[in-house]
């Protein structure tokens, strides 16, 4: 990790909004280096992965590891990807899920950290979070994500890989068929 991204990472674990996640000894859950080739910007760690210490530590991650057609070491190695949710801490349960990511969380450090990775060639983005966020869009997940193409070279949105998801994807099987392929083949050509 470079000088200005440890910088960085020492400065959202003292910030004070975090004070509560640095009090229960949970460190900001994400990975980048100056190299990272492709980052996957996606909610917020679920709570496996925010105690395990690792991102994407559960089905989803599996399944995600899966349609980018990467092992686990290339997904986890910072020089050629970054993991950066939308948030660095879990947000806590709801009455239906995980609470969504906070909303000025994104807006105060991806910029920073962003800036620092000057070998980006890809940006995934998971989720409708990620996607409003970076794409502005007002359209529904299912309708951004089939217009996938319109966002390259340097957005490529998909749903989330939760195995909650089986209903959207039996719903929409041109997403097996026509979008994980291409984003194969964009993620091996970046890396």
């Amino acid at each position: 990790m470079s000088d200005a991204l440890a910088e960085i990472r020492a400065r959202i674990i003292d910030d004070p909004t975090n004070a509560w996640a640095k009090k229960v000894g949970w460190a900001p859950l994400y990975t980048a280096a100056r190299t990272s080739r492709i980052a996957i910007i996606g909610q917020a760690p679920g709570r496996r992965a925010q105690e395990s210490g690792t991102p994407w530590d559960d089905p989803s991650g599996v399944r995600l590891r899966e349609w980018l057609g990467v092992t686990d070491k290339v997904f986890y190695d910072p020089a050629q990807i970054a993991l950066l949710p939308m948030d660095f801490y879990y947000p806590g349960k709801g009455t239906s899920g995980d609470l969504p990511p906070r909303k000025e969380f994104a807006p105060m450090w991806h910029p920073l950290i962003l800036e620092q990775l000057p070998g980006l060639r890809l940006t995934i983005l998971i989720g409708a979070y990620a996607q409003k966020h970076y794409l502005g869009t007002k359209t529904s997940l299912t309708e951004t994500v089939r217009s996938h193409a319109d966002y390259l070279p340097t957005y490529f949105p998909i749903v989330h890989p939760s195995p909650l998801n089986f209903r959207w994807q039996a719903k929409n099987p041109w997403f097996e068929t026509e979008v994980i392929p291409e984003l194969q083949r964009l993620v091996r050509a970046a890396l």
